[in-house]
């Protein structure tokens, strides 16, 4: 049942109120139109709640800006969002393309840095996020006394004598509440076993992030991606004021799931409306790591909490390491995540009671 301005409203009585549920919540898809974002298309949702994100179809449907109530959630980076004809495949020429934004999503078949794997030279964080989706929809309907907003899309990528691999997505909201909800199925549809890699790189910016602020995790141990790393892994909770040099620091979470298996990591500013952030729930099953990426140079002052199937040495090391993932033909895999506004004292608490359970 929405809750809405401090109502609690059914479906009938909600209906008694509006001409159209557009005056309250929707989807509205967009063309952005100059620079390298010409021809980009947006999926922008309004819940009703305050919380407002636009999808990109056009980005492997991944989520770039973010918004509850006026307040930035996402880290934007200086690149826009830029069509993904621009996209750069060798070695880090995914940064030049990378919007940041408040998902994306790294895969299908590698995540992580660049390396060579079986002979493949493989650049930076895989294909997915640069590749447009196809079978593109949005839809709005009444469920009960829920309003859902959706988004779909598929997005497959592929190669003449070699992978064919699908994500279908569906990002998911209901009007009246601060949350979304994206549900994936990644299926082999080729005819040999493939590499499955797959990273959900959601960040999180100022003021969620700030001086002050926490990172909630239900985990009971952590480490380092490297030596870098380990010099701020006493404080990898914790966050700096902007500094002029900060190289980039990854730690390693190991997340303990509930007793329904599902995880819990979130960044929570106390200082800001007495107590604002953005909380993840997730399946520790399909997605068995957490990674933690931690920038706080000037202008790259952001948080990734980057729930995983993966680490991010690259694909080579995960199959030295034994960690690599595969998907056999036919099989599917599917995964299931919140992204929750956690605002004031008593969502806090409720969150942080959940993650230390």
């Amino acid at each position: 049942m929405p809750q809405l301005w401090g109502e609690s409203l059914s479906r009938a009585e909600l209906c008694e109120l509006v001409g159209d549920m557009e005056q309250v919540a929707g989807v509205t898809r967009l063309e952005l139109s100059e620079g390298p974002e010409r021809g980009v298309e947006v999926m922008a949702f309004r819940t009703g709640s305050g919380l407002d994100f636009e999808v990109v179809p056009g980005r492997g449907m991944d989520i770039s800006r973010a918004t509850y109530q006026g307040l930035p959630l996402s880290w934007l980076s200086a690149n826009g969002v830029p069509h993904s004809a621009y996209f750069d495949s060798e070695g880090l020429g995914f940064l030049r393309g990378f919007f940041g934004g408040l998902l994306t999503t790294c895969g299908l078949l590698n995540a992580g840095g660049p390396c060579e794997d079986d002979g493949v030279k493989l650049g930076l964080h895989g294909r997915l996020n640069n590749t447009p989706a196809r079978n593109v929809h949005a839809d709005t309907h009444w469920d009960g006394d829920d309003y859902l907003l959706c988004g779909y899309g598929r997005v497959r990528e592929s190669l003449m004598f070699g992978e064919n691999v699908e994500l279908v997505r569906r990002v998911q909201a209901i009007a009246g509440e601060k949350a979304l909800r994206i549900v994936d199925e990644v299926t082999n549809r080729g005819h040999d076993t493939q590499p499955h890699m797959m990273l959900y790189h959601i960040n999180l910016g100022w003021p969620v992030v700030a001086p002050g602020s926490r990172l909630v995790v239900s985990a009971h141990t952590v480490s380092a991606r490297d030596a870098v790393a380990a010099s701020g892994l006493p404080h990898c909770r914790e966050f700096e004021p902007p500094l002029a040099r900060y190289p980039e620091q990854v730690f390693y979470h190991d997340a303990v799931p509930d007793h329904d298996g599902l995880c819990q990591a979130g960044i929570v500013n106390p200082l800001l409306r007495g107590g604002f952030g953005v909380g993840i729930t997730y399946r520790a099953a399909e997605l068995d790591q957490l990674v933690q990426w931690k920038s706080m140079k000037r202008g790259t002052y952001v948080c990734g909490l980057e729930p995983a199937n993966c680490r991010v040495t690259g694909r080579a090391e995960e199959r030295a390491a034994g960690r690599l993932k595969f998907l056999e033909p036919g099989q599917s895999i599917g995964y299931d995540l919140k992204i929750e506004v956690l605002d004031g004292p008593a969502d806090v608490s409720r969150f942080e009671s959940a993650a230390r359970r």
